[in-house]
């Protein structure tokens, strides 16, 4: 190191998707804010087609605080955080979305707090002290809260809001508990206080939440879908793999359509129970099959004719459970008459075995 020259002290990471129009006047609000520190700002950018990763490095050129990290095949706000981090030497990591909703101006506030080992992470709060959700339409607003209100009783996290995407992290701490990072969805935050080993110190700083000044809003069914995923990874990935738990609650719903079919079969259909059984078998297959590949296999979704060949390897590798689900579904039937019980039990010998072949066979990564 030169004599004279300061240590960095604050790497910025910003994760961006398709906020091309926002790299510039971020970078200047972020100037104006971090002028006391010695700074540095990744942009991680997931080959936005709006050429995201394009309109940074042309700052980059003349700015060498500036970075970008371009991901190409890899998509996910979490996982690009975690990249930024781990790209950045700094002792103070500060995350700031790309949309201009974090209000910029509180970031000193958050970064000397964890500067001066007050906390361990310094998180902007819409829910505490002065905070608020400003102009956030009512249905953005009441989904937040619900998913904080979920989130505080299933992790008992001691913070206003969870689910903020504006913070600033010790490295001790990021690394401590980058080896339990789930990386999955947006919640970035809250995969940080659950992954863990001790409780982090924090802090909170409040903030107004701002309108979008450009681009549009990430926010879908997909993103739900993610923030629940690592609820369950965080609930019960020590135990077993989410997939499996997600396999098998879509098996659950699949179960009642098993059950309806059987019942409707029978009772009305005249047929016995084998013939019963085996219809009953191919439609919850079905279904399953569709139900699995739009939500536990979403990242590896099959469509057009690797939908059909899914379809079918997904029948064929699931063909021995299907025999032992209506064999056994047979012989309880016989023993108790129950045909409740015994769709149930022939269903259930089928679960492992339809998880384990068709994740190796049906649903493959490129």
């Amino acid at each position: 190191m030169q004599a004279g020259t300061r240590a960095l002290q604050v790497g910025v990471i910003v994760p961006v998707f398709n906020e091309a129009d926002n790299v510039a006047p971020l970078l200047e609000r972020l100037a104006k804010v971090l002028s006391g520190y010695v700074w540095e700002v990744i942009f991680v950018d997931d080959s936005s087609p709006d050429g995201s990763a394009k309109k940074v490095r042309e700052f980059a050129l003349l700015d060498p605080r500036v970075r970008c990290v371009q991901r190409v095949g890899r998509r996910g706000l979490s996982s690009a955080v975690v990249e930024g981090m781990l790209a950045s030497a700094a002792p103070v990591l500060a995350v700031v979305d790309g949309d201009m909703q974090h209000d910029e101006t509180v970031l000193p506030r958050m970064i000397d707090k964890v500067l001066a080992g007050e906390a361990d992470i310094a998180i902007g709060t819409r829910y505490a002290g002065e905070g608020s959700t400003g102009d956030m339409d009512e249905r953005r607003a009441g989904i937040s809260r619900g998913a904080t209100w979920l989130t505080q009783k299933v992790m008992r996290t001691e913070v206003s809001d969870p689910m903020s995407g504006f913070f600033a992290v010790s490295r001790k701490a990021f690394e401590a508990a980058l080896p339990n990072l789930s990386n999955v969805g947006f919640k970035i935050l809250l995969d940080l206080l659950a992954s863990a080993p001790h409780p982090l110190r924090t802090a909170e700083v409040p903030y107004t939440f701002r309108a979008r000044e450009a681009g549009e809003s990430k926010l879908d069914a997909k993103v739900g879908q993610e923030f629940l995923i690592l609820l369950l990874e965080k609930m019960f990935g020590h135990f077993l793999p989410v997939r499996f738990l997600m396999f098998a609650a879509v098996g659950g719903v699949g179960l009642l359509v098993h059950l309806s079919v059987l019942g409707l079969t029978l009772n009305l259909g005249g047929q016995d129970f084998r013939h019963a059984q085996s219809l009953a078998v191919f439609v919850a297959m079905t279904f399953n099959f569709m139900l699995n590949n739009m939500l536990t296999y979403r990242d590896m979704q099959l469509r057009g004719w690797q939908f059909v060949r899914g379809l079918l390897t997904f029948y064929a590798v699931c063909a021995v459970g299907a025999i032992g689900n209506v064999g056994v579904g047979e012989i309880v039937y016989d023993n108790s008459r129950m045909w409740v019980l015994a769709g149930i039990a022939g269903a259930a010998i089928g679960v492992v075995w339809n998880y384990a072949t068709s994740s190796v066979l049906t649903w493959k990564r490129k």
